[in-house]
């Protein structure tokens, strides 16, 4: 399987090229654009949350101990004093960080549902619910980062699959189909919870609606298109000037900046215009 470096490293790039596309079609503010891409960075890894003292794992229980502390100690900020406060904290974040993680391992094994296309769809729902629910993102951005997250997930998996391929003695190793599944036909216990987790995990995600509308508008795609290419010079030092048909009208991408899409219905002589929300700065 490929390392901790490849994984991050790989999954780093194609974060980056997903968010140049999220950048060019200017449909999130740039601090929403970092955290979205910090999730498909964070999705490159997490398949090794499994693998017992990896850092995948060990980053994760750590965040997941912190974020579960400081929720513990807001909801009992007025009803303790400062000593307890620090215990309660400390407490639970010593809890979350080594006993879940001790016991994590102790019912999983590397290669397991983890590595599968149901626990990507998982990670994709619960990024979607987090960045809605407890960061308080606009929906269109939660949905987005689940996006994100989901395609990074993927790509670990894909990676480990191109690993066990042996090209020199040109043979499939062991571990090959291990990793890109649909779900751990070797245990149906891990993947009936996680099966559960998912629907639940579905159940709670924001309306999906302004994110779908978002991204199948034709005017951002075809935005999109016209920037693909500089109409002038590479970096303005090289290259011929590309010819533009003159009936190849430039959409204005700054409406969708602020998180609309100008939906435009009728004929050509009375044209209405339809806001719809799409990605706020929010």
């Amino acid at each position: 399987m490929a390392n901790f470096a490849t994984h991050i490293g790989v999954g780093t790039v194609v974060s980056g090229g997903m968010a140049t596309l999220t950048l060019a079609a200017d449909v999130i503010s740039p601090e929403s654009l970092v955290a979205v891409t910090m999730a498909g960075v964070l999705g490159s890894v997490l398949p090794d949350i499994d693998l017992k003292d990896s850092r995948a794992s060990r980053a994760f229980f750590s965040g997941l101990a912190v974020f579960i502390s400081f929720c513990v100690l807001f909801v009992n900020a007025q009803a303790y004093s400062i000593t307890e406060l620090w215990l309660l904290w400390l407490g639970s974040f010593v809890l979350v960080r080594y006993g879940a993680e001790a016991a994590f391992h102790r019912f999983s094994y590397h290669r397991g549902i983890w590595h599968s296309l149901l626990a990507a769809a998982f990670f994709w729902f619960l990024t979607a619910v987090v960045f809605k629910h407890v960061l308080g993102r606009h929906e269109g951005v939660a949905w987005l980062a689940g996006g994100f997250m989901f395609v990074g997930y993927i790509t670990h998996l894909l990676l480990d699959e191109l690993f066990s391929v042996d090209l020199m003695d040109k043979r499939l190793k062991a571990s090959f189909g291990s990793a890109l599944k649909f779900y751990d036909a070797k245990n149906v216990g891990d993947t009936s919870l996680v099966a559960v987790l998912t629907v639940i995990a579905f159940l709670l995600t924001p309306p999906s609606g302004a994110f779908v509308n978002g991204i199948t508008s034709p005017q951002l795609w075809s935005g999109l298109h016209q920037r693909l290419l500089p109409d002038d010079k590479w970096f303005g030092l090289f290259g011929t000037t590309r010819q533009v048909t003159q009936d190849q009208t430039k959409p204005d991408l700054s409406r969708i900046t602020t998180g609309s899409i100008t939906q435009k219905t009728g004929d050509t002589n009375a044209t209405t215009e339809k806001k719809e929300a799409l990605l706020p700065d929010k």
